[in-house]
């Protein structure tokens, strides 16, 4: 998802959670239980900061195109 509030990306497998980017904290974190094979994420957080300003764009850019329609409850 995307909002103008997100503070987190994450990446997940069979509805389990593996890694988020924390972009209150500016780290990635591996979310794997201590037993689980711990896995690294090289480059990932990177790439989380890219998708997420290409997001903020993307939406700025959708809300002056739709007007900022209100929400229909």
């Amino acid at each position: 998802g995307c909002s103008d509030s997100d503070g987190v990306n994450m990446y997940g497998l069979d509805g389990e959670e593996l890694w988020y980017a924390d972009f209150n904290k500016g780290e990635g974190v591996v979310a794997l239980p201590p037993f689980a094979d711990q896995i690294g994420f090289p480059g990932f957080y990177e790439q989380a900061v890219g998708n997420q300003e290409i997001m903020k764009g993307n939406l700025a850019k959708s809300i002056k195109a739709y007007k900022n329609p209100p929400e229909t409850i």
